[in-house]
């Protein structure tokens, strides 16, 4: 079961219990990653999936399970930013697409997370 497809969770732990493998691993390594890159955000769930706030309250990224594969997202400017390193990978308007069955491209990420707290900090760019 996903979190889609049940009741909705109130907490990134809540959201993470619903979970089976590799939905599961896939998303306690985003978490992870998150934490590492993005040590002074807050957790929450906003719109069913697990956010993580800037400590001014504004959302910098969500992650979210699904089938087949677990979305990052951050704002369409960030993706644009580095858009060149994720040739390969498919995306949406600010999401990337992480196939289970594909390795996380870990570096990526942590790039794209910290490119979306600069944006932020520097830019005053709001979530979308």
């Amino acid at each position: 079961m996903t979190p889609a497809t049940g009741s909705r969770p109130t907490t990134i732990d809540g959201y993470l219990d619903a979970l089976e493998e590799p939905a599961l691993s896939r998303m306690r390594a985003l978490r992870a990653l998150v934490r590492e890159e993005l040590p002074e955000a807050t957790e929450a769930i906003k719109w069913g999936a697990p956010a993580f706030l800037h400590p001014r309250g504004t959302i910098l990224l969500v992650v979210s399970a699904h089938r087949a594969h677990a979305n990052f997202t951050v704002t369409p400017s960030a993706k644009e930013a580095l858009a060149s390193e994720l040739q390969g990978l498919e995306t949406g308007k600010g999401s990337v697409k992480l196939p289970y069955a594909d390795p996380l491209p870990e570096q990526v990420l942590r790039r794209l997370a910290r490119r979306r707290l600069a944006e932020f900090e520097e830019d005053a760019v709001p979530w979308m």
